[in-house]
């Protein structure tokens, strides 16, 4: 599998929302919402778990994609990534990135080869 990397640099490529997606695994799609609904303190569904990657403008993607700021932000902007975007690094990102910091790691070196 490629590597794809979403725009806030998440790899949509390790997410296992995306993996559960591309294989069609259900029992992985089961693994990932028991996951998550423990560590973000919701109730996700199994069946929530679907994503094509949140750069795709079409396809399922996890109910968040749908709402997240950076996305649209990065959708409407038409950027690969947020590295690529001339107000790199904005607010949205630098609380973001207090939440996960190895995404700047990724999309500093995307900037970086720019």
């Amino acid at each position: 599998m490629n590597q794809i990397i979403s725009y806030c640099g998440i790899s949509c490529s390790e997410c296992g929302a995306y993996i559960a997606t591309s294989e069609n695994d259900d029992a992985k799609r089961a693994e990932v919402a028991a996951s998550w609904s423990k560590m973000y303190g919701a109730d996700i569904a199994p069946e929530e778990i679907n994503c094509s990657g949140c750069s795709k403008k079409s396809g399922p993607h996890f109910q968040h994609c749908l709402v997240c700021e950076i996305r649209n932000c990065a959708l409407a902007r038409g950027v690969v990534t947020c590295g690529q975007c001339p107000d790199y690094i904005c607010t949205a990102l630098s609380r973001f990135f207090e939440m996960v910091p190895d995404c700047k790691t990724v999309l500093d070196d995307i900037r970086s080869s720019l």
